[in-house]
C-alpha cells in the first residue's frame, strides 16, 4: 500500500493521513485556506463521536505548512493549541 502524501506534514501519521483523505483531500495543497476548525467538525460529524482537540491542532498545524508556513516551532502541531 502506497503511503499518504499527507505524512510529509509534521505531526500527521498515517491515521490523521486517513482522516484528511476521508475529508476529500488528494494533496497537501488542497489544504491551503481551508478553515481547520470546519475540518475537525465535519471530522466529528462524520465518525459521530467526540475527537479529541488534538486533531485539530495538527489540522491548525497542516493548514499552516500547506500555505507555505516553515517556522520551526510552527511547524509542532502542540504550539497550535486554543489561545495561540
Amino acid at each position: 500500500m502506497t503511503q499518504s502524501v499527507f505524512v510529509e506534514i509534521p505531526g500527521v501519521g498515517p491515521s490523521l493521513a486517513r482522516d484528511l483523505e476521508s475529508l476529500g483531500y488528494t494533496a497537501i495543497d488542497g489544504l491551503r485556506g481551508e478553515n481547520p476548525e470546519q475540518m475537525y467538525e465535519r471530522l466529528q460529524a462524520n465518525a459521530g463521536v467526540h475527537i479529541d482537540r488534538c486533531v485539530l491542532y495538527t489540522f491548525r498545524c497542516a493548514v499552516y505548512y500547506a500555505s507555505g508556513g516553515r517556522d520551526a516551532e510552527k511547524l509542532k502541531w502542540w504550539n497550535w493549541k486554543d489561545n495561540v
